[in-house]
C-alpha cells in the first residue's frame, strides 16, 4: 500500500534523532514493498513551475524548515494563511545533482510539499486549538507522522509517533511551551487513529497521563540501517589519525544533541575526575544553552582533554564510533536511545544509565551507572578505561543485543501496527 511520512525533521540542515528515525522508517517501508510519500513544508507553491520545485527543494535542505515567516498582508502571507492546504508534487528528475545529500534523503516514491506546513500548523493549533487539515491527491492509506504534530491528512489513517514525554516528565530540561504540549498529547490520545511509540518505557509514560488511550498505543521500538562495512584496522587507524588526530581505542565518545537531558555536564565532570590518558570526544550541536554544561565543556576544552565537534556526516561519525574505547551516554531519560543501539551494532562498548528506555535497548551489553551520581559515572569510565577484558566482552555482546532491533524485527512490528489501524 501507499504510506505517507512527514519531512518535519528531514528538512533540517543538521540531522536529529527524529530525522534518523524518519529516514530509517522510509527505507524500512520500501523494503516491505510499500510505496512511500514524504510530505515536506518548504516554500514551494502550486504556482511554482515543476522544474523550480526541484531546485527549491534541494536548496531548502540546507535551511531549517520553511525559513522566516512572511511579512503580514503580503501575497505570500495571504497564501500561507488562507491558501488551500493541498500538497503539490516535487518531481525528482535528476536534473539537480542529489548525491551530495545521499546520506540525508529518505526513500520516497513521491516527494510532496505543503507550503510552510509545520510552521503554520503550530501557529494554527496554538491559536485555534484545532489540527490543520491537509489534502493530497491520491492520498496514502496511512499517514505516519514521525513526531507529535497538530496535522491531519484527509482520506488517510493518521498515526503519530510520540517518542517520549520529556517536556512533561522533565519539564526543566526543554524549552517547549508545556501547556501547548500537554494539550497536544491529550488531543492525540483522544483523536489519533493510532499512537506509535518506541519503547515500553515511553508507552507507560503516555499511559500514566492518558490511561484511556491504551488500545491505540503501539510500541514498534526502532531500528537502524546497517552501517557500511568499516575497513580493516589499519585503514581505520589512518582515517582517524588523518581526520581527527586520534587513534583507535584512544578516546571516549559522546554523540547527540547537547541539551540538559543528555547529562553532558555530569558526564564531562566525571570524565575529568578520572586519570585517563584518553580524550573525550563530543559530537553534537548545543540544542539550548545550560550554564552547567557550558562551564564543564569549556573547562574540558581548555585542559586539552575534551574535543568538541559540532557536526559530522554519517560516514565520519561511524568511523569515530567504531574506533572509540567506549561510547558514553549517561542520559537523564530517553524514549529509546538510538546512539546506544548504533554503538552496540558497531561492537563499541557502551556506558549508559538505567533511565527511560535505555535498559531495554542495552540489555546486558553495557555498563550501567546512576545518571545523577558523578562519582558512580567516574567509576564506570575508569572501569572501561582500565579493564581490557570487560571491553572485549562488551564488543562481542553489543552486536548480539542489537539484533533484537534488526530491520526484520522492526518490519514485523510495523506490519502488525498498520494492519491493526486499518482494521479499526
Amino acid at each position: 500500500m501507499r504510506i505517507g511520512v512527514d519531512g518535519f525533521n528531514l528538512a533540517l540542515s543538521r540531522g536529529t534523532g527524529v530525522a534518523t528515525y524518519a529516514r530509517t522508517l522510509t527505507y524500512c517501508l520500501r523494503a516491505m514493498g510499500h510505496e512511500v510519500d514524504v510530505v515536506y513544508g518548504m516554500n514551494i507553491y502550486a504556482r511554482t513551475s515543476p522544474a523550480m520545485r526541484e531546485i527549491i527543494f534541494f536548496d531548502s535542505l540546507d535551511q531549517d524548515h520553511a525559513g522566516k515567516a512572511p511579512k503580514a498582508l503580503t501575497k505570500r502571507w495571504f497564501s500561507e494563511n488562507f491558501g488551500p492546504r493541498r500538497a503539490v508534487e516535487v518531481p525528482m528528475t535528476g536534473r539537480v545533482e542529489p548525491r551530495g545529500f545521499a546520506h540525508r534523503l529518505p526513500a520516497a516514491d513521491r516527494v510532496l510539499n505543503v507550503p510552510a506546513l509545520f510552521r503554520h500548523a503550530a501557529r494554527h493549533y496554538k491559536r485555534s486549538k484545532r489540527f490543520l487539515n491537509i489534502q493530497v491527491e491520491n492520498p496514502p492509506a496511512v499517514m505516519h507522522w514521525t513526531y507529535p504534530l497538530p496535522i491531519r491528512l484527509a482520506g488517510a489513517k493518521n498515526i503519530y509517533t510520540i517518542h517520549d514525554l520529556v517536556p512533561l516528565r522533565l519539564p526543566y530540561t526543554t524549552l517547549d511551551d508545556k501547556g501547548v504540549h500537554f494539550r497536544l498529547i491529550r488531543d492525540l490520545a483522544q483523536s489519533a487513529d493510532m499512537i506509535c511509540t518506541v519503547s515500553e518505557a515511553s508507552r507507560q509514560d503516555i499511559l500514566s497521563f492518558h490511561p484511556g488511550a491504551e488500545r491505540k498505543i503501539f510500541n514498534t521500538y526502532q531500528s537502524f540501517r546497517p552501517k557500511a562495512e568499516i575497513r580493516d584496522d589499519a585503514a581505520l587507524a589512518g582515517e582517524l589519525s588523518g581526520l581527527f588526530e586520534l587513534s583507535p581505542d584512544g578516546y571516549f565518545l559522546f554523540f547527540g544533541s547537547l541539551e540538559p537531558k543528555k547529562n553532558i555536564g555530569r558526564m564531562i565532570e566525571a570524565f575529568l575526575a578520572t586519570a585517563s590518558a584518553r580524550k573525550l570526544v563530543i559530537v553534537g550541536a548545543m540544542a539550548w544553552k545550560s550554564e552547567s554544561e557550558l562551564r564543564h565543556l569549556k573547562r574540558g576544552q581548555s585542559s586539552g582533554r575534551v574535543l568538541h565537534l559540532e557536526y559530522l556526516p554519517e560516514p565520519a561519525l561511524n568511523r569515530l564510533i567504531r574506533g572509540a574505547r567506549a561510547v558514553l551516554f549517561p542520559s537523564l531519560t530517553e524514549g529509546f536511545g538510538l546512539p546506544v543501539l548504533e554503538a552496540l551494532a558497531l561492537g563499541t562498548p557502551v556506558l549508559t544509565s538505567r533511565e527511560g528506555a535505555l535498559p531495554e535497548v542495552a540489555g546486558e551489553a553495557a555498563i550501567f551507572v546512576d545518571a545523577y551520581d558523578v562519582g558512580v559515572i567516574t567509576a564506570g569510565i575508569t572501569h572501561l578505561d582500565q579493564d581490557d577484558a570487560t571491553c572485549a566482552a562488551l564488543r562481542v555482546a553489543g552486536p548480539k543485543q542489537a539484533e533484537i532491533f534488526s530491520m526484520q524485527a522492526y518490519q514485523e512490528r510495523l506490519r502488525r501496527m498498520y494492519e491493526q489501524v486499518l482494521k479499526e
